[in-house]
Formats: C-alpha cells, structure tokens, sequence
C-alpha cells in the first residue's frame, strides 16, 4: 500500500515548526544522514560509469585534435 499526499513546502516547513525542539534536531540529524547517504551512492554511481566509460585509442585521440584544430582556425579566419 502506498500513500501519497500533494504537499507544498510551506506545509512542511509549518509542521516542522510545530514539532518540539528534540523532534526538530532529531528530524535534522535523520535528513543529514539521509542525504549523506545517498550523496555516497551517488559518488560511487559516478565512479563506476566513469571507471566502465569507453576510452580512446591513441589514433582516435590524434584524428579527434587534428578536427579539433581545423575548427579552431576556421572560427579565426
């Protein structure tokens, strides 16, 4: 069963204000934990898309220069 409930942020933010002080620092740290979480899963997203990214070869890499500074002088000219 899932619930779902059409919330704006003021919303929140008033019921956050409700809360007892205890509750709010509770709520504070669970979020920062939360979010420090998911910002460690994203860093190592990140690592494993980079570490499986396809590589150039040497003679891509020069033809890639080579257009690369044909482009560049035509922009001068």
């Amino acid at each position: 069963m899932e619930l779902r409930i059409n919330v704006d942020i003021n919303q929140i933010i008033n019921l956050i204000h409700q809360l007892p002080e205890q509750e709010i620092e509770k709520l504070s740290s669970t979020l920062q934990t939360e979010l420090s979480i998911k910002k460690k899963n994203g860093k190592k997203n990140m690592n494993e898309l980079i570490v499986s990214a396809p590589t150039w070869s040497d003679s891509d890499f020069e033809e890639y220069n080579e257009v690369r500074s044909q482009i560049n002088k035509t922009r001068l000219e």
